[in-house]
């Protein structure tokens, strides 16, 4: 869900080592409903310079009727399907030499919503479709994972007042979270940045951001861990 949000800029300190820096030129931002993904991604292109490739949620006709009662469930999941390959296969990788890119989805996740929400026989339909398209994803060159408790999700959702996401249930939320932890669990294709975004405000708090861009500047290795207050396990 696209959110306005006011230029920022950070210190001057902090916008020296940017500059210096040998940034991931393609950055996936990922989690569940509410968590900020969305945000981050647009407070992260401000900063960077990058584009957006941003989820058309607002646009899928599907979702009111499904989150009011788990209704087309396979139009809404088809719909999705289809716009994010569209989406990917204009990320051409001669194209991320030149442009700098930070998305607030994973095409991998695609298939993790699937086996949530579709029934086996719409799941068998929804494979056919999958492999028909060819789909041929640029891998990200970091993957940013925000975590949150239902409870947290659950106001946020609430707080930002979205209409269709209004009639999200709490068991759905729980489900789709236990989903996104065990996917990355095992997740290896692209370093992972595991964020605890339980009491984090990316788009008001500048401490909590500038923390984070400093960890993404200075990330080593494959697996990441941000925690702005490490008393919150």
């Amino acid at each position: 869900m696209s959110v306005a949000l006011e230029q920022y800029s950070v210190t001057a300190d902090l916008a020296q080592k940017i500059s210096r820096s040998d940034l991931p030129r393609y950055i996936a931002i990922e989690g569940p409903i509410g968590v900020g993904k969305t945000t981050l991604t647009q407070r992260i292109a401000q900063v960077f310079g990058y584009q957006t490739l941003l989820e058309p949620a607002a646009e899928n006709p599907f979702l009111d009727g499904f989150y009011r009662g788990r209704q087309q469930a396979l139009a809404t999941q088809l719909f999705f399907l289809l716009h994010r390959s569209r989406q990917v296969h204009d990320i051409k990788s001669d194209d991320l030499v030149g442009n700098r890119l930070v998305a607030d989805f994973l095409m991998a996740k695609d298939r993790l919503f699937a086996k949530l929400n579709l029934d086996e026989h719409e799941y068998t339909l929804y494979e056919q479709i999958y492999r028909s398209l060819q789909i041929q994803a640029p891998e990200p060159d970091l993957v940013i994972y925000l975590q949150a408790p239902t409870s947290v999700l659950m106001s946020r959702i609430k707080q930002r007042g979205v209409n269709f996401e209004q009639n999200i249930e709490t068991q759905y939320l729980e489900t789709l979270t236990d989903a996104y932890t065990e996917f990355f669990h095992f997740y290896d294709s692209a370093p992972l940045l595991i964020v605890n975004a339980a009491e984090i405000d990316f788009a008001n708090n500048h401490e909590h951001f500038e923390q984070l861009l400093e960890q993404i500047l200075n990330l080593d290795g494959m697996r990441h861990y941000f925690n702005p207050h490490p008393t919150l396990l």
